[in-house]
């Protein structure tokens, strides 16, 4: 009988799969009686780090929740089945770093795809860019089985 199982990607197959940017999801942890705060988001990636352009539009609940802990999950069917990737740690804001430090030249690196879902003019809401070295990181993958 044929069935599925999961094993983990090795490190080069997770940055295969992840490529230098995408889309997920990023859950910021809230508090213990409440669900986490989530949403999908566009991603960067490069050697290890994640990196997010974040909008603050006047009414985001993000600004309550932003230096909270999060994890990030991302998932896809590739040619050869599924994968995914959660990461977990802490966001630092890069915004204001000068231009020469390892995480602005990082930014750099990746293609954060831009996505416009705001009923306002992206010129008119404020953006902040953060990364993301994650405290754990894993990745899976789909693969057959001979049951």
């Amino acid at each position: 009988m044929e069935g599925l199982r999961w094993v983990q990607l090795s490190d080069e197959e997770r940055d295969d799969f992840l490529g230098n940017g995408g889309t997920g999801t990023l859950s910021f942890s809230t508090e213990n009686d409440e669900p986490p705060f989530s949403l999908p988001v566009s991603y960067g990636y490069d050697a290890g780090s994640f990196y997010f352009r974040l909008a603050f539009p006047d009414d985001s609940a993000k600004t309550e929740v932003v230096e909270n802990p999060v994890s990030f999950v991302t998932h896809a069917r590739t040619d050869d089945g599924w994968r995914s990737v959660v990461a977990a740690g802490k966001l630092e804001d890069v915004t204001d770093m000068d231009y020469d430090s390892a995480a602005v030249q990082g930014m750099w690196a990746v293609d954060i795809p831009k996505v416009d879902v705001f009923e306002d003019p992206p010129d008119d809401i404020s953006f902040r860019q953060y990364r993301l070295v994650p405290e754990k990181l894993t990745g899976r993958k789909e693969v057959r089985s001979d049951d």
